[in-house]
């Protein structure tokens, strides 16, 4: 797999009590792990709250194991009205070798919303 040329949002090391009955990383840490690297993403481009509405299109290609250096990237693919749709990549390297794996992919959907819990409008982004 090709280098990915950005820093990741998230990088973590999943421990022991985060495995399933098979010894892999249970999927939902991953999943969690994913919504926290979304969140970051979705609220700076928001400026201000989201909420996470919705998760599609997720893939698991490969198990995360215990002692894998995980990462996880994103980019916003669309923005909407009130909502903004976050792709997210997590990638991992195994303890002793040195290439980057694929292991789940995903886009996860956000709202903004205001301080009572309301959808509210996207500002325009500063590249605008």
């Amino acid at each position: 797999m090709a280098k990915i040329n950005r820093d990741p949002i998230i990088r973590t090391a999943p421990q022991p009590r985060d495995v399933n009955n098979n010894g892999d990383i249970f999927g939902g840490w991953v999943l969690s792990q994913m919504d926290i690297a979304g969140g970051v993403l979705a609220s700076r481009r928001a400026k201000g709250r989201v909420v996470t509405v919705a998760v599609e299109a997720m893939t698991f290609h490969q198990p995360i194991k215990v002692g894998d250096v995980v990462s996880i990237y994103g980019e916003i693919s669309k923005v909407g009205r009130t909502s903004l749709h976050v792709k997210l990549t997590t990638i991992v390297v195994r303890k002793l070798d040195p290439q980057e794996i694929k292991v789940t992919e995903g886009t996860y959907i956000f709202v903004a919303i205001d301080d009572d819990g309301k959808p509210r409008v996207v500002p325009p982004s500063d590249e605008e």
